[in-house]
């Protein structure tokens, strides 16, 4: 199958588009075809073996309009449907802001000259009139010329020479509706060309009354007709429609913002290193392999990894994260990031269409020209309304003409009806909320790719979550570390040194936590490796073990003394590896994959609007039930299988549940497929990203939240746009139609009719924009804003070690200060690698001193008892109560004991005050 998008021209209104639509369904190999008349576009997908591109192009001109390939090099201009007004040009993504701005700076220029000249038409016109209500009363030259039934026919003349102008601008209305109307696919200009035409020719038929009662000494015939010329509504009909479609087009080009936001991220160019030199190149000439120089203010111009340097990057055009995001050598780099300060050279992997900035702009581009199912009734009707307006216009006049009210009434209804009938409204309602939307949701770094999957992800009411890389980093890391005496240097030393010999993921964290800790690596020889078991080596002489319990048995060690806390972290969904040397443990190293620091937030927001969140893993029971534990998730399916994903998923909507599944690997693909909406993270596989609906290019969970309220803003908004135009219909033809003039008095003059007609498709467009002050769900914690009240490099500083801080804090205890008793089976550690940093607080009450301790590194009840034995030893304590769960101490004394003494006793019996 192959998808491509055409640029069609000459379509003014949904009777237009659904014209066009009409056209492409009926061509063999079609299956599915999208006419979008905001982008003047058409996406269709085709079989390249039963149809091809020109006669794709053939088919649309068949219909009257002109087609080119997007992708093509000229412009769209050349087919037999083409107009001067049309949308035209090989456009890509942006280029349709520029198409509507050129297409609003022509409607102006038209609307000046047209207003030039209606200006004196209106007053020759009306001046009896303007005189009557405003008392603008003309001169006396004025009126010898133009005034009175002896003047009649030069008044009808000059009125005839101002209209003529008018209706020569605004030409492509008669050019295009009659032609449209002659082909048998009337559409907006039709009606508009129509009623100006027939107002004009009236008024022609006028003259040639007027002269024939002057010369025959008629005079109540002149003065009759002088009266009915229906020159000024001719040209006020045309230029009201104008001031309507200049309004339009320039609302309707802020609908773009955001994707001409993205386009201007682009960078032009790049400095790069060929030969040993630095050279400036144009973005577009990069190729993968390229090393890529970034200095301050410099913007990444490929995606890519950091070589060498440092640097913070402010990435929120892309993700939508608000905070700069520190990078250094091995982290990877987006197209389009802007380097706040420092100094990077790195890799270019993706360059060009394949950036990460590219594929945004395809992605909300292809957004933007797609249509919600909600719009199908709407295309429907459009495919009938005009032919419908038309035959109730030739209906009106006739009744009207049968009823005995004369042909001046009659024609005046006629006229009214078909220029109040607006289609445009209809054809605008869906398009302008879905682009609208889409680039809101593209500034909050979520990329929905169809208007369909807006309406779907409204009903959502289940969300199944992947575990790894979707819940958590995807990067395991080292949580604890037990060790005899505080040995943490050499047990973290050895074990890394032998760990930077393997590629295991648990071992990697091992070296990465010593490279943070700067402790330096030995050299080893002999290493061996017993897959699923653990490693050996020898490091300075020394024979050195990193592995589980069962390999450390294996090799003669008895790890008994570590059997609770094993357990327990175990229990924890840690992954606990022991190290020893020579002949003795050195200690015990937890590793887990730690849930992303927005995943308990995001499960909030989703269980708060009334959604039923579910965690699906292939991971083992004990630690998924420990990071949804963790993360607030009740509903837990461990060791699935990736095909069991997909069954999973479908048995959940065959519960009658709307169901989205977020993932980020090629397991997560059959799912995310089966899924009513499935849910890409930026950070995940290109297969993942393909086989979504809506692509988080933050890896921020909380944007699934974003994402739905979203969706039900867009489709409420089109809701809104629909009845609005049906409604606008449903009143204003009947009474332009003079339905309620017996009974009321109300008809509708045809100038009155146009300047409705005009405000309609406005109103529709203003509406659609209220969606660019949609406001998502607050993020900022307090911690957060109080860093964003800093500024400047102090802002950085904080970001960076609030980063530092949650990528590697360790708890570390020593096993002396938990050194196990008879009880081992009491043992239970509360421990979650959950850290809180809390001043010392003290107060005074009754006479004592209330002290709050902030205690780190209790594991268990053992733990407990000892921070109590060592504070209520202190002289003057009253009173202790340690809260393992909380990790606090509250101390009452008679005396006030400084901060200092606190840290050392608690230092002293193996723990840490913070």
């Amino acid at each position: 199958m192959q998808k491509k998008k055409f640029i069609i021209s000459g379509m003014t209104c949904s009777a237009c588009s659904a014209r066009v639509q009409k056209a492409a369904d009926g061509l063999p190999g079609c299956q599915n075809a999208v006419v979008n008349l905001l982008t003047g576009s058409m996406q269709i997908e085709y079989d390249e073996k039963l149809l091809t591109a020109e006669q794709i192009v053939e088919a649309v001109e068949r219909a009257g309009y002109g087609a080119v390939p997007a992708d093509a090099g000229g412009g769209c201009g050349t087919g037999k449907g083409s107009s001067g007004g049309a949308v035209s040009g090989n456009a890509p993504a942006g280029d349709m802001g520029n198409v509507l701005g050129r297409e609003a700076s022509g409607l102006k220029r038209r609307l000046i000259w047209s207003a030039v000249f209606l200006v004196p038409l209106m007053y020759i016109a009306m001046h009896h009139m303007l005189a009557e209500w405003f008392g603008l009363v003309p001169w006396d030259g004025f009126k010898a010329v133009f005034h009175g039934r002896e003047n009649a026919v030069t008044s009808a003349l000059a009125q005839l020479l101002l209209t003529m102008p008018i209706l020569l601008l605004n030409r492509r209305y008669f050019v295009n509706g009659f032609r449209n109307l002659f082909r048998g696919s009337p559409n907006m200009d039709s009606l508009v060309g129509i009623g100006a035409a027939a107002a004009a020719a009236f008024g022609v038929f006028a003259i040639f009354r007027m002269s024939w009662g002057m010369g025959h000494g008629e005079w109540e015939l002149v003065e009759a007709y002088s009266e009915s010329l229906y020159f000024e509504s001719a040209g006020m009909i045309v230029t009201l429609i104008t001031v309507g479609k200049y309004l339009e087009a320039r609302a309707k080009s802020s609908t773009g913002e955001a994707l001409r936001r993205l386009m201007g991220l682009v960078p032009r160019t790049a400095v790069v290193l060929r030969d040993g030199r630095e050279v400036e190149v144009a973005a577009d000439e990069l190729v993968p392999g390229d090393e890529v120089i970034v200095r301050p203010g410099g913007s990444i111009a490929a995606d890519g990894i950091v070589l060498t340097g440092s640097a913070s990057l402010d990435e929120s055009a892309i993700t939508g994260e608000s905070l700069p995001v520190q990078k250094k050598a091995g982290d990877r780099v987006i197209s389009a990031s802007i380097n706040l300060d420092g100094y990077i050279r790195f890799r270019a992997e993706k360059v060009g269409a394949d950036s990460a900035i590219s594929q945004i702009i395809r992605l909300v581009d292809e957004a933007g020209a797609t249509k919600a199912p909600i719009a199908k009734l709407a295309d429907r009707i459009s495919g009938v309304f005009v032919p419908i307006v038309i035959g109730i216009a030739t209906i009106t006049g006739i009744v009207w003409l049968l009823l005995g009210y004369g042909v001046e009434f009659a024609f005046s209804t006629a006229i009214s009806v078909l220029v109040i009938s607006c289609p445009c409204a209809l054809g605008l309602a869906t398009p302008v909320a879905i682009m609208t939307g889409t680039g809101k949701g593209a500034e909050r770094g979520i990329l929905i790719k169809s208007g369909e999957v807006l309406e779907r992800a409204r009903g959502i009411d289940t969300v199944m979550l992947d575990k790894t890389g979707t819940l958590t980093d995807g990067c395991p890391r080292v949580t604890d570390v037990l060790c005899p005496g505080g040995e943490f240097q050499e047990l973290l030393q050895k074990a890394a040194s032998l760990e930077q010999a393997s590629q295991h993921p648990l071992g990697q964290a091992i070296v990465a936590l010593a490279g943070e800790k700067e402790i330096e690596l030995l050299s080893f020889e002999a290493f061996a490796n017993e897959p699923g078991m653990g490693i050996s080596g020898v490091l300075a002489g020394e024979r050195v073990f990193v592995g589980n319990s069962e390999y450390m048995e294996s090799r003669g060690f008895d790890v008994s003394a570590y059997r609770c806390y094993m357990d327990a972290l175990a229990n924890e969904g840690k992954t606990v590896l022991l190290a020893a040397g020579g002949e003795r443990l050195l200690g015990l190293l937890a590793v887990a994959d730690r849930e992303k620091a927005s995943s308990r937030q995001a499960v909030e927001l989703l269980q708060n609007s009334g959604i039923d969140v579910m965690m699906i893993t292939g991971d083992n029971r004990l630690t998924a039930e420990a990071i949804a534990r963790r993360a607030g998730i009740g509903r837990v399916f461990a060791g699935v299988l990736p095909q069991d994903k997909e069954r999973l998923v479908r048995e959940q909507q065959a519960a009658g549940r709307v169901v989205a599944m977020a993932g980020d690997g090629i397991n997560d693909a059959p799912a995310l497929v089966r899924s009513d909406v499935g849910i890409a993270v930026g950070a995940g596989t290109d297969v993942a990203m393909e086989s979504a609906d809506v692509v988080l290019v933050g890896s921020d969970l909380r944007q699934i939240a974003d994402m739905i309220a979203l969706s039900r803003a867009v489709i409420r908004n089109i809701k809104e746009n629909l009845f609005w135009a049906f409604f606008y219909n449903v009143i204003g033809i009947p009474l332009a139609a003079g339905v309620f003039y017996p009974a009321f008095g109300l008809k509708l003059s045809p100038m009155i009719g146009a300047a409705a007609m005009s405000m309609s498709s406005l109103c529709v467009v203003l509406n659609a924009l209220r969606l660019k002050g949609f406001r998502f769900s607050d993020r900022d914690s307090s911690s957060t804003k109080g860093t964003r009240q800093a500024s400047g490099a102090e802002q950085e500083k904080l970001m960076t070690a609030d980063r530092v801080q949650e990528r590697y804090e360790v708890n570390i205890v020593s096993l002396a200060a938990c050194k196990a008793d008879e009880d081992k089976s009491s043992c239970e550690p509360e421990h979650t690698g959950e850290h809180e940093s809390k001043e010392h607080e003290s107060k005074e009450e009754d006479g004592r001193m209330k002290a709050e301790l902030k205690i780190e590194g209790m594991m268990c009840q053992h733990c407990q008892k000892h921070v109590h034995d060592a504070l209520s030893k202190m002289e003057g304590v009253a009173s202790v109560k340690v809260d393992l769960e909380k990790k606090t101490a509250l101390v009452e004394s008679d005396r006030e004991i400084p901060v200092e003494e606190f840290r050392r006793v608690i230092a002293d019996a193996g723990y840490e005050l913070v």
